[in-house]
This record gives C-alpha cells, structure tokens and sequence, in this order.
C-alpha cells in the first residue's frame, strides 16, 4: 500500500538535475565559481541517473 507514494529514484534524480542547473544559473551572475562548482555537481548528478537508466530493465 505505501509502495505507491514512493518517488521514483529516476524522477528524484531528474529533479535534483534540474534544481542544480537552475541555482548554478542563478549563481552565474553573482560569482562564476560557485556557479561552475553547481555545474559540475549537476553533471555528477546526470552521469549516476544515466548508469540507473541503464541498469533499468
């Protein structure tokens, strides 16, 4: 019964893409480094979904 209100791994990761990208947007403006430290997280964050996408059957 509880199964269906947990958040699917790959929707939870998506999401914490998204959000990465868009505070290392809103950094971009304000001071460069920080901004490229939120880039690169963001890609750490892309690069574990891709290997759970594969993984996926």
């Amino acid at each position: 019964m509880w199964g269906r209100f947990k958040q699917d791994p790959v929707m939870k990761l998506q999401e914490k893409h998204a959000a990465l990208l868009a505070e290392a947007h809103r950094l971009s403006t304000i001071d460069r480094s920080k901004s490229d430290a939120k880039v690169a997280e963001a890609a750490a964050v892309e690069e574990e979904l891709i290997q759970l996408m594969k993984s996926r059957p």
